[in-house]
């Protein structure tokens, strides 16, 4: 069974065996990296996307928790702001960590959504003009109901930035899909637009979940016309939760609780530490989580919240583990995901050890698990910020990945992997998304009908 990773690129070419999203990314290269950009905006500062400039970087040793986090997700929507295509709002995939002009056209449905929720966050933080944000939300939605390549209201992962038309062979994608749809309906929750509010509902109503289910309890992983549906399935545990949560309570085309109950949820263990999971990277435990807030709520099968916990302690461990290998690691600089490395996008984490770990550190690993485990996660990414300084610190925030035993950094940032670190950084110092997306009745629904009830179970912390 491959990874998600594997599997969301997968079934691209005519015999339904085509590339990976790893070779789909290996395929778009990067263009050459320009002199570092040693200043950018300030929003925190100025309340202005084009006024006043801070350095990129601070040697303050006392860098507050405060500081930071506004520092990740200030820097976030930077990214979200000028790597989106101004007509159509829809997000690169990556772009240079430098914020230099990038001539790639390739756009991520899924950082897409991701920038729809930066958007939310710009308008509460006063980062742009409330009418400049409006305009924006209202252009991407109105793009991606009216233009935007689409089969039974399910987006292609990758699109042309500028004509919405399908990448190369890329596939349908559930997964990709539903990261967008949570984007939209965070907006709809936090605008109270009427407007947003007809475009957001319109989007969500017209995405035929039964068709994707191909006559299955669990969903396709994906589809293409040259192959039709994949023969793996969404059928265990990962970030699939928000997928199957939302189809659950859709307006139209709703799937039965059931598939709920279907899915798989294997039980691992590491250094104490007990939790459900697959052989999978980090990010499994952070997605789902960024949008709908399972704290202090369980189903009949696990506290998800308390889940994600445990994961994420028993990740730092398995870190920790390879410190005889690889010597940068330690209590406070730790943290390895699906990433970019110098040998090309790589499906990376533990445990157990997957694809071949290097010493490469991937800070949206410790970012994106912020509300699990926040003393250790901020301690590790302050460290990550005043160890490494301007060697993994640009326009954007963090670069991608790096690797501090060889001295290789990634030239770029990804677009989930900067959605993920904003989102769970805001969630964790004002619950801004979680509050904007559970508003919506459908998210409510969702997890009434899955069998959620209060919980009392505490986290356990390193």
């Amino acid at each position: 069974m491959p990874t998600r990773l594997a599997a969301r690129g997968s079934s691209l070419s005519g015999d339904g065996q085509g590339p990976t999203r790893r070779e789909i990314l290996t395929l778009i290269g990067k263009a050459a990296l320009a002199s570092p950009v040693l200043a950018s905006i300030s929003f925190a500062t100025t309340r202005r996307a084009q006024s006043e400039s801070l350095p990129a970087y601070s040697t303050d040793w006392q860098l507050t928790d405060a500081a930071l986090l506004e520092e990740i997700v200030s820097r976030a929507f930077l990214y979200f702001w000028y790597e989106a295509s101004p007509h159509t709002g829809l997000v690169r995939d990556r772009a240079l960590a430098d914020g230099v002009p990038d001539p790639r056209r390739i756009s991520s449905i899924a950082a897409t959504g991701f920038g729809l929720a930066a958007l939310c966050i710009g308008h509460q933080r006063h980062y742009l003009p409330a009418k400049q944000i409006y305009a924006r939300v209202i252009a991407t939605l109105s793009f991606l109901l009216n233009h935007a390549e689409q089969v039974n209201g399910f987006f292609y992962h990758f699109l042309d930035i500028e004509t919405g038309r399908r990448v190369n062979r890329c596939e349908v994608s559930p997964i990709d899909t539903t990261i967008l749809l949570c984007g939209i309906l965070t907006a709809r929750g936090y605008f109270q637009h009427p407007e947003i509010h007809q475009l957001a509902t319109t989007l969500y109503r017209r995405v035929n979940w039964c068709w994707m289910l191909n006559d299955g309890r669990t969903f396709a992983m994906c589809w293409t016309p040259e192959a039709q549906f994949s023969a793996y399935r969404w059928d265990k545990y990962s970030e699939l939760m928000m997928m199957y949560l939302l189809a659950i309570a859709a307006p139209l085309y709703s799937i039965s609780p059931a598939s709920w109950d279907a899915l798989a949820r294997p039980v691992k263990e590491f250094a104490g530490y007990s939790y459900i999971s697959g052989d999978d990277p980090l990010f499994v435990h952070q997605y789902s989580q960024a949008w709908f807030d399972f704290r202090g709520r369980r189903d009949r099968y696990a506290d998800y919240f308390v889940n994600s916990t445990n994961a994420t302690c028993a990740h730092k461990m398995f870190c920790l583990s390879l410190r005889g290998r690889f010597p940068s690691y330690d209590e406070q600089t730790w943290g390895i995901t699906a990433s970019d490395s110098y040998l090309g996008y790589r499906i990376w984490g533990g445990p157990p050890e997957l694809d071949g770990p290097d010493g490469t550190l991937v800070p949206c690993a410790a970012a994106g698990s912020i509300p699990f485990l926040p003393r250790d996660t901020l301690n590790c990414l302050r460290s990550l910020y005043l160890r490494f300084g301007l060697h993994v610190w640009k326009r954007y925030g963090f670069v991608n990945a790096f690797n501090p035993l060889t001295g290789w950094t990634d030239q770029d940032v990804i677009g989930i992997c900067t959605g993920i670190s904003m989102l769970m950084a805001e969630n964790y110092r004002s619950g801004l998304i979680w509050e904007s997306f559970m508003s919506n009745p459908e998210a409510q629904t969702a997890m009434q009908l899955a069998g959620f009830q209060p919980s009392a179970q505490p986290a356990v912390t390193a």
